[in-house]
């Protein structure tokens, strides 16, 4: 199934009203809410049964408003993530201004950033202007979701809005830490999944 720019201005009214959305992204089927909508946020841990100090991922949907976004990152880190994104990543970033405090847990000095590679189905979702936290569309330690089928009854029921974009590669993202590279250079990849180690090493070789 094919997403459209209605799609896309109808998921960015459910976040501003603080809902609940199941989307597809580049890997796996995502739940997302407004990072800093306290209700939300409680609402889809709640659902996925998942304990309130696991961190989740920021998302957004196009790279140059994550950068407008946190503009206290240094030159390397920023050539770094243009460098990485889009794509199946999840990068752990510094975060000294305390952004989105809600999706960071217990360490509220980490920020998780996603900036999807989306699929020409759900390319639509790049209009997306909004932020979002988001977690895989599943309970918690379940399979991930490839298909909207696959999402549990009670979480797809439980939200606003659902979107389904067909069938996702179904590998969760590779989360690399990125927190020491302004200074030293140094990454270190925490979860291997839908981009290989190697690849992030290509990318980041050099900078």
């Amino acid at each position: 199934m094919t997403l459209t720019a209605k799609d896309a201005t109808t998921f960015e009214r459910c976040m501003a009203v603080g809902g609940l959305a199941v989307f597809p992204a580049d890997t796996v089927y995502g739940v997302a809410c407004d990072p800093d909508a306290r209700e939300a946020v409680q609402r889809l841990y709640l659902l996925k049964r998942r304990t309130i100090d696991k961190p989740a991922a920021v998302l957004f949907f196009a790279l140059d408003l994550a950068l407008e976004a946190l503009p206290e990152l240094g030159p390397r880190t920023r050539t770094a993530l243009a460098a990485l994104l889009p794509g199946g990543l999840t990068l752990l970033l510094s975060n000294p201004a305390g952004r989105w405090p809600l999706a960071c847990g217990p360490d509220p000095s980490t920020v998780g950033l996603r900036v999807p590679a989306l699929p020409p189905p759900v390319a639509a979702l790049q209009a997306v202007r909004w932020p979002v936290m988001q977690s895989s569309a599943n309970t918690s330690g379940a399979p991930d979701a490839r298909r909207l089928a696959d999402v549990p009854p009670a979480l797809r029921d439980a939200a606003d809005l659902v979107l389904d974009g067909g069938e996702l590669p179904g590998t969760p993202s590779t989360v690399v830490d990125l927190r020491g590279f302004e200074d030293a250079g140094a990454w270190r990849v925490m979860r291997e999944g839908a981009v290989a180690q190697t690849t992030v090493a290509a990318a980041l070789r050099g900078l």
